[in-house]
């Protein structure tokens, strides 16, 4: 396992903090390690309500408090219950742009019991800049983080 989710665990799994303190202390984890993660925060389904609301996140200021489903990344991701990996923002139509800044963006849904409960969601000021190996770790972090949801 590697460094970085060796300690993201310890995180997940410490008894002495409350769900969204964990949930923002991920957020500023991967902000400080990872130079490229520009804005790191979590979107939660709003009640039964066909929408999202934002949790806990590290980065600029954002107007996005609540997406529609279907709308932007987060909103896909929503309706798809699949990770989306957009390289370059500028070339999605359903895009919703947060920051001048942002120029990729990677949005992973958080699974319980099979249904969507929500997302972490990246912002990057860079064009494609997520890995692979960002990719599975973000996938396996949402799992982990699905068990105290």
């Amino acid at each position: 396992m590697s460094e970085i989710k060796k300690r993201l665990l310890s995180i997940i799994e410490s008894p002495n903090h409350h769900t969204d303190t964990k949930l923002l202390k991920i957020c500023q984890l991967l902000d400080q390690e990872i130079p490229y993660f520009n804005w790191t925060g979590f979107y939660f389904k709003n009640g039964d309500k066909e929408e999202l609301i934002l949790g806990p996140y590290v980065g600029a200021e954002t107007d996005h408090k609540i997406i529609p489903f279907g709308k932007g990344i987060c909103g896909q991701v929503a309706v798809s219950n699949e990770t989306f990996v957009v390289p370059d923002v500028h070339e999605q139509e359903n895009y919703l742009s947060c920051s001048i800044d942002t120029k990729a963006e990677i949005v992973v849904p958080i699974i319980k019991n099979g249904e969507n409960i929500g997302q972490i969601d990246i912002d990057s000021h860079s064009l494609n800049p997520f890995t692979k190996e960002d990719r599975e770790m973000l996938e396996w972090l949402c799992e982990e983080i699905a068990h105290i949801l």
